[in-house]
């Protein structure tokens, strides 16, 4: 497994210096693809050591959320900080307070998703904190991830706090 590993980051790292010495590249591009970059390896090294590396990030724990493109109909998988609350998974809808996430939008249109926390994959159902569940949920959240309550200060908006209810049974990956 670890030859796996090392060979995936070799692959991936051999392609980083490309996208900054790329001719007109601008920045938001650069970033764009670096962060698409990060978050395959991220969901590769994941999967592949079941939640060992990729579990834990920035001291909060870590699901893979996987939900349906709206308009192309393809599934995406996002890493996401969660935090549990009973059997709920509770996420942060917040793109660094920048705007709101793809994958809210496409749940939105779609609540049916599919978490992966270690090696169990678990079918859901999202819905949004009602408005006293994310008075209670916020402190806690915020406790786990400090960044969030900054998040709140540069949007000018409500930043979403979202509940992933368990729909059924629970499979191993």
């Amino acid at each position: 497994m670890k030859t796996r590993v090392m060979r995936l980051i070799g692959r991936l790292s051999g392609r980083l210096p490309q996208l900054f010495w790329t001719k007109g590249a601008s920045t938001p591009f650069v970033v764009f693809l670096i962060g698409g970059l990060t978050n395959r390896l991220h969901i590769r090294l994941y999967r592949t050591t079941r939640g060992r590396i990729g579990g834990r990030f920035l001291g909060g724990p870590v699901v893979l959320l996987t939900v349906t493109g709206r308009k192309s109909g393809q599934k995406r998988t996002t890493p996401l900080l969660y935090l549990r609350d009973g059997n709920d998974i509770v996420v942060v809808a917040s793109s660094g307070g920048l705007r709101l996430p793809e994958w809210w939008r496409n749940l939105q249109a779609d609540p049916l998703a599919e978490v992966e926390v270690g090696d169990r994959r678990v079918q859901v159902r999202a819905e949004e904190a009602s408005a006293q569940e994310r008075e209670r949920l916020w402190p806690l959240l915020n406790r786990m991830y400090a960044g969030y309550e900054g998040y709140q200060r540069k949007a000018g908006w409500q930043i979403p706090v979202v509940k992933l209810q368990p729909e059924g049974g629970v499979r191993g990956a």
